[in-house]
């Protein structure tokens, strides 16, 4: 168990970081554009279950040698903003669609929540801020560390997920006020996809460590 002092303090810092608004932010706010309410929270949960493998992988040491390749390291960034581009790209296609309800954005709740969770398991940046922070919260004398790890990457897999599902019902209260008007819905469902495909290049241009 994570002394009692600790996990407050990391809880703390996790917490301004997960507020400020970031990649995983925006990703929220546009999919909860594009697809609304259910949409929106259904890809927080998949983005925020990305988040337990790496955890895990990070606990046992998984995590340190990705970190360390840039090659591996490189290839998961790719991937994700290729496939952040791509989903993009589908809710500008459709935005018509989507503006007068015939969409073929992705209506199925377990392609929602799997589209979020590709999302997140392909996030880098998520590799490294573990890496780099939750050793420092660990107390070495208490033994067990890897399940230190584990209990500190749950609380930040908590708090995200209640931040993030905040903005994505802030956006989709945005977009049900924009949806009385079919030209303002499709105009905000590019607005969202348009998001995903600049957050996807943000992602590419990036570092291959942070």
């Amino acid at each position: 168990m994570v002394p009692p002092d600790r996990l407050l303090a990391f809880a703390a810092a996790a917490l301004v970081l997960i507020v400020i608004p970031g990649p995983s932010v925006l990703f929220t706010i546009g999919r909860s554009l594009a697809l609304g309410r259910i949409g929106g929270l259904l890809s927080v949960l998949g983005n925020a279950l990305g988040l337990l493998p790496i955890i895990a992988a990070v606990a046992f040491g998984v995590g340190a040698i990705v970190a360390e390749s840039v090659v591996l390291f490189t290839i998961i960034k790719v991937v994700g903003a290729v496939y952040l581009a791509y989903l993009g790209i589908q809710a500008i296609r459709h935005r018509k669609d989507r503006a007068a309800g015939t969409a073929v954005l992705p209506r199925s709740h377990w392609k929602q929540l799997g589209q979020g969770f590709i999302v997140g398991i392909t996030n880098p940046k998520t590799i490294a801020f573990f890496i780099a922070v939750l050793p420092q919260f660990v107390d070495l004398h208490a033994g067990m560390v890897p399940m230190q790890m584990m209990e500190l990457g749950l609380v930040f897999f908590v708090l995200a997920l209640l931040s993030d599902g905040t903005w994505a019902l802030i956006a989709a209260g945005a977009r049900d006020w924009f949806g009385r008007s079919p030209t303002r819905m499709e105009r905000l469902t590019a607005t969202g996809g348009g998001m995903m495909i600049g957050l996807g290049g943000i992602l590419l241009l990036t570092g291959n460590k942070s």
